[in-house]
């Protein structure tokens, strides 16, 4: 009895663990893999690196994107992080917008013209 009460605390943590991260990790690997594998022709996209495309054609382990009108690249189909909807393909020219108005706005000087990065004695 000694023996399975030292050796509980372990079963629980190694329990813990498969609820808290393997588990999920495990279901978005799935998410990701049938995300991959149901990409179509004319479905835009966001790379893991970052780049927004277009799938132009889907191989058996790869896509070719459009980046640009005319401009094709082949990647890995792991390489793609998301499909982007129409509404998330309009949130950076808001985003550019709201800091065109923000530039346009006076500085305040706080600090009597002096660069506050340098130190004076």
């Amino acid at each position: 009895m000694d023996q399975l009460m030292s050796i509980l605390p372990l079963i629980l943590l190694v329990v813990v663990f498969y609820f808290l991260l393997i588990r999920p990790q495990r279901k978005r690997q799935q998410e990701a893999l049938k995300m991959q594998n149901s990409l179509t022709p004319g479905t835009r996209v966001m790379t893991t690196t970052g780049l927004f495309a277009t799938v132009v054609a889907v191989d058996n382990e790869d896509v070719i994107l459009e980046v640009a009108p005319g401009i094709e690249t082949r990647w890995v189909k792991a390489a793609i992080g998301r499909v982007v909807s129409p509404a998330d393909a309009t949130a950076p020219e808001e985003r550019e917008s709201e800091e065109d108005t923000n530039a346009s706005e006076p500085t305040v000087d706080r600090n009597d013209g002096q660069d506050s990065s340098t130190k004076q004695s």
